[in-house]
């Protein structure tokens, strides 16, 4: 541990497993607070549990713009402040052709990718008062197409662009907006997918640089970074 973080508040999407429990795991050994913020309520008290006096559990629905309200507040009532926030809460379904893709698919993952990611920036700035560090998980998929992805590789690019948009506007506010751009890690969502995608991310894998599945530690120094 470094303390890194030392003195600093941190809410956390997504944060009950995979990646964002990765986060908020790190994150508290370099020294922050954090507020653990999932759907996944067992999952998310044992992540709290786990992590000691420096996590506190709140069930967060990105999507709903008055659960970031309550959200917000309970960080701020149990640790005073919000220094920063991650983004890290999404979702994605199986490649499918998109004459294929249903509407109400499309509907949810704009909601979860997209809007619950502008919903958390406008929910933490007023308590930001400080300055402050917004970190959004974006995608590789938030920088180039891919085929049988419309909806969540347009999410990604929409957050993408969010994030660049939200920099410049807050910046002159003492708050920094950055994105993250992981490939495919190894998470629940990954573990969960039919045997025939799992067979088609490892023809993937193995032609990039570093021919394997990236882990979830590995984007948590990345966002360690931004913080």
């Amino acid at each position: 541990m470094t303390d890194r973080l030392a003195g600093k508040v941190a809410l956390v999407t997504g944060a009950a497993r995979g990646q964002g429990e990765a986060i908020a795991e790190l994150f508290v050994r370099e020294g922050a607070r954090v507020l653990v913020t999932d759907v996944l309520e067992d999952e998310g008290r044992a992540v709290v549990a786990r992590l000691g006096d420096a996590a506190r559990w709140a069930r967060l629905d990105v999507a709903d713009a008055d659960q970031w309200t309550a959200a917000v507040q309970a960080c701020t009532d149990a640790f005073g402040r919000l220094d920063i926030l991650v983004n890290n809460a999404g979702i994605g379904i199986p490649p499918v052709r998109i004459e294929q893709e249903l509407p109400e698919n499309h509907r949810r993952i704009l909601d979860i990718n997209l809007t619950g990611v502008w919903n958390g920036i406008r929910a933490v700035i007023p308590a930001m008062t400080d300055g402050g560090s917004i970190v959004n998980t974006s995608s590789i998929d938030g920088l180039v197409g891919t085929a049988g992805m419309a909806s969540y590789t347009s999410s990604k690019y929409a957050v993408t662009g969010l994030t660049k948009t939200t920099a410049l506007e807050l910046g002159r506010r003492g708050i920094r907006v950055n994105s993250v751009h992981p490939g495919v890690i190894d998470s629940p969502m990954v573990k969960q997918a039919p045997e025939h995608i799992k067979k088609r991310l490892d023809r993937l894998m193995a032609h990039q640089p570093i021919p394997r599945v990236g882990q979830p530690e590995e984007i948590a120094y990345a966002v360690l970074f931004f913080a």
